[in-house]
């Protein structure tokens, strides 16, 4: 049974150890064969005036949000067509890819691009997966089933999908897109 005891500085809400005790059993499990009910992690609150880093007293940085939260903000503000909203969530600089298209860097354009694809679609997640990269983004995959209405008014649904974010504090900076859309509509 793995056992991970870490020391935080104190000031970080609960949400915030549930996230890092989250995250480090499920680091824990990559590398031990272990169910999450035979982790443990242990965090302590470290009193800040009894932490001490080049002779001064420090105090603990903020949490990050959630990146699976703000990239559920954006898709919910996209499918709503807030695109005022959802264009909030973007870093200067976003990059998106969707099958059969290269590169776009406006929401409108993704708005053109699919225009004459479909009048609207909806997306049911089966799952939000996050992680760390090398870098300083955070990768957020989300995945599940598209529905929606073709141009001709036909509806569609059960459309497999995955979408990929990286986030960078609190912005998205490129969303890559795969799904079966195409595949679908050739065959309907």
């Amino acid at each position: 049974m793995p056992i991970v005891e870490m020391h935080v500085l104190e000031g970080y809400d609960e949400d915030a150890k549930r996230r890092l005790g989250e995250a480090l059993t499920d680091a824990v499990r990559l590398v031990v064969p272990a169910t999450p009910e035979l982790v443990t992690v242990m965090i302590h609150d470290m009193p800040s005036e009894n932490y001490y880093r080049g002779r001064t007293t420090r105090t603990s940085a903020p949490a990050k949000p959630d990146p699976a939260v703000l990239v559920r903000s954006f898709l919910s503000a996209m499918e709503a067509r807030d695109i005022d909203l959802a264009q909030g969530f973007l870093a200067n600089g976003f990059v998106m890819k969707f099958p059969g298209t290269g590169p776009m860097h406006q929401l409108q354009q993704l708005i053109d691009w699919a225009a004459p694809r479909y009048k609207f679609v909806t997306k049911t997640y089966d799952g939000f997966d996050t992680m760390q990269s090398a870098g300083c983004a955070a990768i957020v995959y989300c995945h599940g089933t598209l529905s929606g209405e073709w141009p001709n008014g036909t509806t569609f649904d059960g459309i497999r999908f995955i979408d990929r974010f990286e986030v960078v504090g609190q912005t998205l900076t490129k969303q890559d897109v795969w799904n079966d859309i195409a595949e679908t509509r050739a065959n309907a």
